[in-house]
């Protein structure tokens, strides 16, 4: 990780990967994450830990299943959302988004529980920002 300004435009112009996330830093055991993302995700949980996220650009929806039901949050440019842990999630952008996470080191990208993964969405516990 770099000890220098880090612009996240420029950042997000280096790789074009969707559902991919780069680690951008850490905080203590955090990574902050930023991802290109388009079409659905997976339905998944992180059972441990909340999982935040900041719409960079676009908007995202996030589905949630909740004991009342599931229901859908839409996050327009600028706004930050926090899933908290064990809730059944799966993000979307049907236009395309740029977010940032905020999660544990290590956190995989797909949860502890998930569906079958396809092959547009990498699961991974990040990509370095140069890789």
């Amino acid at each position: 990780m770099s000890n220098e300004p880090l612009l996240l435009g420029k950042a997000l112009a280096s790789f074009d990967a969707l559902w991919s996330p780069r680690i951008v830093t850490r905080v203590n055991d955090y990574d902050v994450r930023i991802a290109k993302v388009a079409g659905e995700h997976v339905w998944h949980a992180h059972d441990d830990t909340d999982e935040f996220f900041l719409v960079i650009e676009g908007e995202l929806h996030i589905s949630l299943r909740e004991p009342d039901g599931e229901r859908t949050v839409l996050l327009p440019q600028g706004a930050v959302f926090t899933v908290p842990r064990g809730v059944e999630h799966k993000p979307y952008a049907p236009s395309g988004a740029a977010i940032l996470m905020f999660e544990p080191s290590g956190t995989l990208s797909v949860g502890d529980r998930h569906e079958e993964v396809p092959d547009h969405v990498d699961a991974t516990t990040g990509h370095s920002l140069d890789s």
